[in-house]
């Protein structure tokens, strides 16, 4: 089970609060009713969510997009850094026992991308063949993490001018009221001020900073994914753990200086 990062969580709380802070500061904790409004919400937020549906291939991928949102509060799932210790000492047990000894290893072993790779190494199979199997898995992880990080990105991108489309919205129905009742000015104009501050915050406070941790967090992954790859054919192929060491040690120094 993933475990919460804290950081990323408390990080989302505190930019909530900064919010009702500078809005508290200027009127006090009352006036922050005077932000809720829930039509420049619906044309803010509906506007946004329903424009990334018209780019959804179905709507199991856009369920899954929001979804994603829950996953950007967790530990990336795999850590490069305990995949290389764990490759190493299977590395030593195939070394000293042989590869069916490495059936009880993956009996305990919690990573199933792992656990996969072993299980076609003990049956025997073909290089080029467990090679292909986990590059194809390795594919099609990324692919799922891109969309998910497009669905953030593309409501980031949505969300500020829906907030336009409401401010406008607010503009018209503002001058239409000059000429026959002035006392809506006021909301008509509050109206036009709050969607484009509706559509500032979904974009910056969620979807843009949801977006990027997707991305870090899948390229931890992919980059544990590669080690794990490397790992498996290398033990396949009775590589010495010293050697191994190095391999996965190059992989891991590579992505770090690309960083």
């Amino acid at each position: 089970m993933q475990k919460l990062n804290f950081a990323s969580l408390t990080g989302f709380v505190l930019c909530f609060i900064t919010v009702l802070f500078g809005i508290a500061s200027n009127g006090g904790i009352g006036t922050i009713k005077n932000f809720i409004h829930f039509p420049s919400l619906l044309v803010t937020l509906g506007g946004s969510v329903f424009a990334v549906l018209i780019t959804a291939d179905s709507f199991g991928d856009f369920i899954d997009g929001f979804r994603s949102f829950l996953y950007a509060f967790r530990k990336p799932h795999l850590d490069p850094e305990d995949i290389s210790e764990q490759v190493l000492s299977m590395s030593d047990i195939a070394r000293r026992e042989g590869l069916l000894a490495l059936e009880e290893s993956v009996s305990q072993e919690q990573d199933e991308f792992m656990c996969k790779g072993i299980r076609l190494v003990v049956d025997g199979s073909d290089p080029e063949l467990v090679k292909d199997i986990m590059e194809t898995e390795l594919y099609h992880k990324e692919e799922r993490d891109s969309r998910r990080v497009r669905f953030w990105q593309d409501m980031g991108a949505s969300a500020p001018a829906w907030g336009m489309v409401g401010t406008l919205l607010g503009l018209i129905n503002m001058m239409i009221s000059m000429g026959t009742d002035a006392s809506s000015i006021g909301a008509g104009m509050a109206l036009a001020l709050i969607t484009t501050l509706y559509g500032s915050v979904i974009a910056n406070w969620v979807c843009i900073p949801i977006a990027r941790k997707l991305e870090k967090n899948s390229e931890q992954d992919s980059i544990a994914m590669e080690v794990t790859i490397e790992g498996v054919l290398s033990i396949q192929a009775g590589e010495n753990p010293r050697v191994i060491r190095e391999k996965l040690r190059s992989i891991l120094e590579t992505e770090e200086e690309k960083e």
